[in-house]
């Protein structure tokens, strides 16, 4: 499968699961779009737009790291402006930038609930309604979302309401956007891990290195993202995809080389 003069932007992607992504994608010789906010180091989390492009280089594709915050749409506006600059078109988007507090309602903050909507749902939707015109135009026009199958019952609301809204209106937007887009031929589904992914996230708000052990690398995401992508847009849209049945399904079957911890207990993910 081959990737070459493919575009893909993808929101969020200095570390984490978005680079892993945009490795996968650019050693395949993708154009990779990196637009997030990190351009200096932060020790905790790691990762700037510039050492992730330099990695995409590094695997074999071409990188354009733009500084975006995807809560202001003239941020995100330069970006499609800069993306079809240099290369032209799009194909793919990748609404991957999330915001996470695994909070009660009484304990969650005014100013994070407001930042889980206006990353989570705000900025998925601004991205996507921006980069639209330019996906209409592809041959096989993909969006992407990582967010987690709908499921309404309530064990997934009482403890963290907020988030769980957050997250369940980028499964909704996927959902809407297959039937909107469907007479233009644009792919929209939803990723979603089926065990935790050893990110700066899982380390440094949910549980620390013990969860870290419990998790798996990020690779398998991306990999799963992979297969789905080189689908043709037509045939394959509106789906709530898990990572490891995409990947049981392409008959990748031994999935042990994911793991952080090799043998150990994996914890499962939220949502599932």
């Amino acid at each position: 499968m081959d990737y070459k003069n493919k575009t893909v932007l993808i929101t969020g992607a200095t570390r984490g699961i978005g680079k892993a992504i945009a490795l996968k994608l650019g050693s395949a010789g993708a154009n990779i779009v990196i637009a997030a906010k990190s351009t200096q180091e932060d020790g905790r989390l790691g990762g700037t737009i510039f050492s992730a492009a330099a990695e995409v280089e590094a695997a074999g594709g071409k990188a354009l790291p733009i500084y975006c915050d995807i809560r202001d749409e003239k941020l995100i506006q330069d970006v499609i402006d800069k993306t079809l600059s240099r290369f032209g078109g799009l194909d793919i988007v990748i609404n991957n930038a999330s915001a996470i507090s695994i909070s009660s309602t009484e304990n969650t903050e005014p100013k994070r609930y407001d930042l889980m909507f206006d990353i989570n749902v705000r900025g998925t939707f601004m991205v996507t309604k921006y980069a639209y015109p330019l996906l209409k135009k592809s041959s096989n026009p993909h969006i992407l979302t990582l967010s987690p199958p709908l499921n309404f019952d309530m064990k997934w609301f009482k403890h963290h309401v907020a988030y769980t809204l957050a997250k369940y209106n980028m499964s909704l937007l996927t959902s809407a956007w297959a039937e909107e887009f469907k007479k233009d031929g644009i792919a929209s589904n939803s990723l979603w891990p089926a065990t935790l992914i050893a990110t700066a996230a899982v380390k440094n708000l949910l549980g620390g290195e013990k969860l870290f052990q419990a998790s798996r690398k990020p690779e398998i995401v991306a990999d799963a993202a992979f297969y789905i992508l080189n689908k043709d847009s037509k045939s394959i849209t509106g789906n709530h995809f898990i990572d490891e049945d995409v990947l049981r399904g392409e008959g990748i079957t031994d999935l042990e080389s994911y793991s952080v911890t090799p043998g150990g207990i994996l914890q499962r993910d939220l949502f599932l």
